[in-house]
């Protein structure tokens, strides 16, 4: 495979890393070409990785012709999509045109500007998550092209784990609850301090957009921003955390694969402090999310990426932060006739992931998720052709690497019908037998 990975930030560079770790020989990873905007970021990750196969190369992701030039002078088979959201179409477009095949992490959703609608349907975007990409399904099929959207934890990971669940788990799967949350401390940050776990970008976009709760019997339901608050008791040390609805690609992928297992609802939540649901409020209030620019001493500025430039960067989420990071699914369904329910999730933490890769645990856990998609992929063990999700593809391989590189999965069994009959060393056996 020669890959190329578009945007040499916090997640691209684990991307990067994991792959050097995953095939050091270069078996099947024959080049990595690192493409950014900021040309040193990459030469400092190439400097750092010190291996001939991974190039450093400047790139503009606005532009869809230098994205093509570059596939096309490197002889690019496949191109991860690791730079910001507003970005993705035209780098999902330029990979269709170069000829290679393509990934993101996640995909571009543009709600109304006053979005009042709350509600059923669509009505709350002027572009639905994912339309752009599944709307040209047939121009990558007739090409014998294959574009995976949706390829790091959550979704990616989160939806593997669905896949699995639909497969082996469940005879029928009824609800799919994506929890996301963590327990990482700074001892000595501030009362008032915020911290974003992930880029700025994305979380303002993906916390203040209204959010998608889909039912079998309604179909997509909006919902306004910090809606559905809860708190969820998280295994694996976590915890319990408080979780809110945020806008989120699983609800809309995870139906499209599994509704015939009889699935009746997916919805997403997250784990947001205090302190950052309150900035994001008031940044909300003072019109500072906006994309649009505005001309301040004859420049013209976007308020996000002043925002997004200003604010705490998830890069300080450093070695003086400790905890962990879980993202899991909550299902409920039937299996031999019974009630099941169970939590399957991935946990990182943050001190490990400093030490092993040089990033944060959010960062690398995401990174993670990537990483083994692009080896099944280049491997051949996952093919096709079209826009996929990741739960169009067998889970088991993906588990397997799962274990094999130290990226571990766990179940948490709740006491149900089914639990009254079984034990964990069915799920022991399962695991065994992957």
């Amino acid at each position: 495979m020669k890959l190329m990975v578009v945007g040499c930030g916090g997640v691209g560079e684990s991307i990067i890393k994991i792959m050097k770790e995953r095939d050091p020989q270069g078996s099947w990873l024959e080049k990595v070409v690192m493409a950014d905007y900021d040309l040193g970021k990459a030469r400092d990750i190439a400097e750092e990785i010190s291996d001939p196969r991974f190039v450093p190369e400047k790139v503009n992701a606005k532009s869809k012709q230098e994205l093509v030039a570059l596939i096309e002078k490197h002889k690019i088979d496949f191109v991860m999509d690791a730079a910001l959201p507003f970005l993705t179409n035209t780098i999902f477009d330029a990979a269709l045109e170069g000829g290679a095949n393509y990934s993101n992490m996640g995909v571009w959703t543009v709600p109304e500007d006053e979005p009042k609608c709350y509600g059923t349907g669509k009505q709350c975007f002027k572009e639905f998550m994912a339309d752009y990409n599944f709307n040209k399904n047939k121009e990558w099929e007739e090409k014998g092209q294959l574009a995976i959207i949706g390829l790091g934890i959550e979704p990616g990971t989160i939806d593997v784990f669905a896949r699995f669940a639909a497969d082996h788990l469940f005879d029928e799967l009824h609800t799919i609850d994506i929890k996301d949350g963590a327990n990482m401390e700074d001892p000595n940050g501030g009362a008032d301090d915020v911290a974003f776990g992930f880029n700025v970008w994305t979380v303002l976009d993906e916390c203040m957009n209204p959010n998608i709760t889909w039912y079998d019997d309604k179909g997509y339901v909006c919902d306004e921003p910090f809606a559905g608050e809860e708190v969820f008791e998280f295994p694996d040390g976590v915890g319990p955390v408080k979780l809110y609805k945020i806008e989120h690609e699983e609800t809309v992928f995870m139906p499209r694969v599994l509704k015939e297992k009889g699935l009746k609802r997916v919805s997403y939540k997250i784990g947001l402090d205090d302190n950052l649901v309150s900035a994001l409020k008031a940044v909300n209030a003072l019109g500072l999310r906006s994309t649009e620019p505005v001309e301040m001493n004859g420049t013209l500025i976007s308020p996000r990426d002043l925002v997004a430039k200003v604010a705490p960067q998830p890069d300080s989420i450093d070695d003086h932060v400790f905890g962990k990071t879980c993202g899991g699914i909550l299902c409920e369904g039937i299996k031999d006739g019974k009630q099941r329910k169970i939590f399957m999730y991935q946990s990182t933490d943050q001190q490990e992931s400093l030490k092993r890769f040089g990033t944060q645990a959010v960062v690398s856990q995401t990174g993670f998720g990537a990483s083994i998609g692009i080896e099944l992929v280049g491997r051949g063990i996952w093919t096709g052709k079209g826009v996929q999700t990741p739960e169009c593809f067998d889970a088991v391989p993906y588990l397997k690497i799962m274990q094999e590189a130290n990226f571990p999965f766990g179940i948490v069994e709740y006491e149900s019908e089914y639990k009254a009959e079984k034990d964990q060393k069915d799920l022991q056996a399962l695991f065994e037998a992957l």
